[in-house]
């Protein structure tokens, strides 16, 4: 079991479900958040007939909402830098005392928006979609780690910048800090597989991939882990379990940037960077669950959750666009 974050009751009993399914060869879906206290599961979802999530990832997706697509704007109301300063201070200490090399520091900024959960995930374009009716819709392009056959492969991402600057691509990569964070998560990444897997390598580095987004194109870069696992005795909860939470959206190394991440952002993540996926039976497929829009039924108020990795060469001010260069709708 991971010493870094214990399951609640109703997680672990997920996990063994997911044991027992993977077991049998069982078609299933789930969802874990990211501080393991809430879980999402369901037997054989493609073939319910009024699915009670809603999900697209490639090759299978589950029936529509039934609402139509439609052009979409968020107007977000940005935390004052000022207040981020004293998240990023907090993290900044925490990095210059030698408690962590990276950190994964998030917002949630209120965002007003004139369309349901439903519509925004019909109208978003990306390789992962999900959305829990009444809570959340992420539309993420990430994958946190995917099975076929024995090989298990991860593809942490980890720098971003806007397509249509000069030269764009080359900054990216020769970026110091951009590299510097990527290095420090591809390596967290392949020890992180190497607990659960053999033969571990790095297969593809630093290659680019350009988002389509409602404030333009953007490039972000990403590397690709892999390893062998054996599959006589395949119980994916426990796999999972070893590997959560995600490198690349909590940051290196985990036990004390995670304490670091709770101090600066001030409450719960929930499923925000959480991860969910599907398991067709032979094939699992999965996905870190960041762009990410949540819905408050108390308030009645959309928030959306982004976040950036910060280094002791970070610079607040960097760092709080970076947050809010991220709050779009992939269309």
């Amino acid at each position: 079991m991971s010493a870094l974050l214990v399951p609640s009751p109703q997680v672990a009993q997920v996990l063994e479900q997911m044991n027992e399914a993977s077991l049998r060869g069982e078609a299933f879906f789930f969802a874990l958040d990211f501080e393991l206290q809430e879980a999402l599961f369901d037997l054989r979802p493609l073939e319910q007939r009024a699915p009670r999530y809603f999900f697209s990832l490639p090759g299978y997706s589950t029936p529509s909402p039934g609402v139509e697509a439609r052009r979409l704007d968020l107007v977000p109301t940005a935390e004052p830098l000022e207040r981020y300063r004293e998240r990023f201070a907090t993290v900044h200490a925490g990095l210059m005392h030698g408690d962590s090399f990276l950190v994964n520091l998030a917002l949630r900024t209120p965002v007003a928006l004139e369309a349901s959960l439903e519509e925004v995930y019909v109208t978003s374009r990306a390789d992962y979609r999900l959305l829990v009716p009444g809570r959340f819709v992420s539309f993420s392009p990430e994958c946190f780690v995917r099975l076929e056959g024995e090989r298990l492969s991860t593809y942490p991402m980890k720098g971003t910048i806007d397509a249509r600057l000069p030269d764009a691509a080359e900054r990216l990569r020769s970026d110091y800090k951009e590299s510097c964070e990527h290095h420090t998560i591809v390596d967290l990444m392949r020890n992180d597989l190497s607990r659960v897997a053999e033969r571990v390598r790095v297969e593809r580095f630093k290659y680019l991939t350009e988002l389509t987004t409602s404030r333009g194109p953007l490039l972000q870069m990403s590397s690709e882990v892999v390893g062998r696992i054996d599959r006589s005795a395949l119980r994916l909860g426990d796999l999972l379990l070893e590997l959560l939470p995600a490198g690349s959206i909590s940051g290196a190394p985990k036990g004390a940037t995670l304490e670091l991440i709770r101090s600066a952002e001030g409450r719960p993540r929930g499923f925000y960077t959480g991860v969910w996926g599907y398991f067709d039976g032979e094939r699992l497929d999965t996905a870190v669950l960041i762009r990410y829009l949540e819905y408050e039924a108390e308030t009645g108020r959309y928030y959306y959750r982004s976040g950036g990795g910060i280094t002791i060469n970070s610079q607040a001010e960097d760092e709080w666009r970076e947050c809010l260069q991220k709050i779009y709708i992939p269309q």
